[in-house]
């Protein structure tokens, strides 16, 4: 959770424990009269310790307060605290009262509303025979606002709205501090852990469409923690285990019987797969044998482990390309990670009193309010994908000490999930109030017809002919605006790769994720709308403007030390604001995980610029020759600050912006 005050509690116990140095170190000064003794040697190291402890807090409490000076403030989480403690000193028997603080959508209702006085009222006509209108509150709560550095005034407004205007000087200064400081994260409480479960392709079998929205979303996630500060591990939870294994290892047998010591040339995994599985439905010898390969992979004989390795590494190979391409991280944890935890689980469950026999022989366990019980045994001994989510889970409360827990998978897991979280729970693992395990699900990708994305002959679409096909429709696009006789080889390369790659992830990301979305080129290759291809043309455009006026990053840093950002023009004003929202839209994101909240954002921020850049000469030229007359520094500095807060919203997106385009 992001806070807004700038000195958290860990400062003051930092300062408390300075206090308590410098008064330890004063008493032990008043034995230097004494004679030099063993006693007198121990004292005066202990003094020697305190001294450099003393030393050590002073910098780390000097750190701490240069990073939260440098810190962009969320406005909005600023208001809540002034209007909290309003509220609070005007009613002070009230239990939990209602803070609604939003921005204004209209410039005459002044930049932020407080709502509040409604919802008070009703709490108040429950308590008290005497009815107050929301009005009356309003101007009571109004009242107890102290003085402070955000809000220049407040006004009442219909029947109880409190709409605030900001002060511009505060907004100018944290503009100011924005260009001087970089695009810095708010001010963080503690340096959480958190995991991010998410991509997770099968072993053997290619990465298709539907690994594209887990992929992206999950690695915007990482970016957003990443950049507030937490401590993140990106995990992919691979399918590299289980019964399929044992029929693709009699079928590598067949294929390539001198394996262990020839690396055996498999071009097409996929058919390969496809070719084991056709044998393995067909041929009842060979299903035996299959058996009878997963016994041993599983009891871990050398051969077979060799076998599954080679399985396991042609496709990741594959899978990395992918990676590659999107620019993704990820540590590899698969299935196989958790097999030698899986007894100690179904033996804790057990002991619990929580594991029951099926009538079929089946150890099953009933979680309280999910309707269908998680199997952790088979009838056979083996284990199931149930019990290996449950050693993950516990792997990474116990062993990572996790915080935060993120499963990025799509929605038809979620009676799955929610049962295994609940079986967590149930058995003591975590506390759902203090830790945070949450399925951020989604829906499925649709082609243009609206059902499964799907090949024109039925077949699911490979992800990686997925992402040839978004290169070349980005250099046709290209190239119908001529990019091609303006751009260098290298530059036109760069584009190429930002607008492909750049738009596929945006037109993910910009739909809510729990909703299914309609895969489109055309619409995401479009520069009008909200899409990738309009905001990257609108980044390059915005850098160009300096450039283009000679001005280079030295004198922008000089004038934003030293130039003050003056706010009068509407466009200048309503562009200022928007800047400085940025904090309480990645604050929103922490809380909800919807990215979709972001991409809005910064279209927003995109139209409100072109607004400001229309009305708003930044560069005030001769009509006749084109020469620079006038260079509008201010003006210049918000084109900057635009800029730097889209290249961060790109960079969280996982989007590479290029400055020519």
């Amino acid at each position: 959770i992001l806070v807004s005050v700038s000195v958290c509690q860990n400062k003051s116990f930092q300062e408390k424990e300075i206090k308590i140095l410098v008064a330890e170190i004063d008493r032990l000064k008043n034995f230097g009269c004494l004679e030099t003794s063993p006693s007198l040697e121990g004292l005066r190291d202990e003094n020697a310790k305190l001294k450099y402890r003393r030393k050590v807090l002073q910098k780390s409490l000097q750190e701490e307060r240069n990073k939260s000076t440098k810190s962009m403030i969320n406005i909005n989480s600023r208001l809540q605290e002034i209007f909290g403690d309003a509220i609070k000193a005007a009613y002070p028997d009230l239990e939990k009262p209602p803070l609604a603080v939003t921005p204004s959508q209209q410039p005459k209702f002044g930049d932020y509303q407080c709502n509040s006085a409604m919802s008070i009222t009703k709490m108040l006509s429950k308590t008290n025979e005497q009815k107050v209108s929301p009005r009356e509150i309003a101007e009571n709560i109004s009242r107890h606002i102290p003085d402070n550095e955000y809000i220049a005034k407040v006004e009442i407004a219909g029947p109880g709205f409190i709409n605030v205007h900001l002060r511009k000087d505060f907004v100018s200064k944290q503009l100011s501090s924005l260009l001087v400081n970089g695009v810095q994260p708010p001010a963080i409480e503690n340096r959480k852990k958190v995991v991010v479960d998410f991509s997770s392709p099968n072993i053997a079998k290619e990465m298709h469409v539907g690994h594209l929205r887990s992929t992206i979303i999950g690695d915007s996630m990482c970016r957003l923690f990443e950049f507030v500060g937490y401590d993140v591990l990106r995990l992919n939870h691979l399918g590299d285990w289980g019964t399929q294994f044992g029929m693709l290892i009699a079928h590598l047998q067949d294929k390539f019987p001198d394996y262990l010591t020839v690396s055996p040339p498999i071009g097409d995994l996929q058919a390969f797969y496809k070719e084991s599985k056709r044998r393995f439905d067909t041929e009842e010898e060979f299903k035996k044998r299959a058996y009878q390969c997963v016994v041993l992979l599983q009891s871990k004989n050398p051969d077979f482990i060799k076998a599954w390795k080679l399985i396991c590494d042609v496709s990741r190979k594959e899978f990395q390309k992918i990676y590659d391409c999107l620019d993704i991280t990820l540590i590899e944890r698969g299935e196989s990670y958790y097999q030698d935890r899986m007894k100690d689980i179904v033996q804790e469950f057990e002991e619990k009193g929580n594991t029951f026999f099926n009538d079929d022989g089946r150890k099953i366990v009933f979680v309280p309010g999910c309707s269908v019980p998680l199997t952790i045994m088979k009838s056979d001994g083996g284990y199931t994908y149930d019990t290996s989510d449950l050693a993950a889970l516990k792997q990474r409360l116990f062993e990572e000490n996790a915080d935060i827990i993120v499963y990025v998978v799509d929605s038809g897991q979620s009676v799955h999930l929610q049962t295994v979280f609940a079986a967590g729970q149930m058995i003591g693992w975590y506390d759902p109030t203090v830790t945070r395990v949450v399925h951020a699900a989604f829906g499925v990708v649709l082609g243009e017809d609206k059902k499964k994305f799907k090949t024109r002959s039925g077949d699911t679409v490979r992800l990686i002919d997925l992402l040839e096909e978004g290169l070349k429709r980005s250099m046709d696009k290209l190239k119908d605006k001529e990019r091609d006789k303006v751009l260098t080889e290298e530059e036109l390369k760069a584009a190429q790769t930002s607008v492909a790659f750049g738009c596929i992830k945006y037109a993910d990301l910009s739909h809510n994720r729990m909703n299914d979305y309609i895969f489109s080129f055309d619409k995401m290759l479009d520069d009008r709308g909200n899409t990738a291809a309009y905001l990257l043309y609108a980044f390059t455009r915005i850098r160009s403007i300096a450039r283009l006026a000679n001005i280079d990053e030295e004198m922008l840093q000089k004038a934003a030390r030293e130039t003050e950002i003056l706010l009068d023009h509407e466009k200048e004003w309503k562009l200022g604001k928007c800047i400085l929202r940025f904090p309480e839209i990645l604050q929103k994101i922490l809380d909800d995980l919807l990215l979709h909240t972001l991409c809005d954002y910064l279209y927003e921020l995109a139209t409100t610029f072109t607004e400001f850049y229309d009305n708003c000469y930044c560069v005030e030229k001769d009509r006749q020759t084109g020469m620079i007359m006038k260079v509008n520094m201010w003006r210049m500095l918000l084109c900057e600050a635009t800029a730097a807060i889209m290249a961060k919203g790109f960079d969280i997106l996982g989007i590479k912006p290029v400055q020519k385009m």
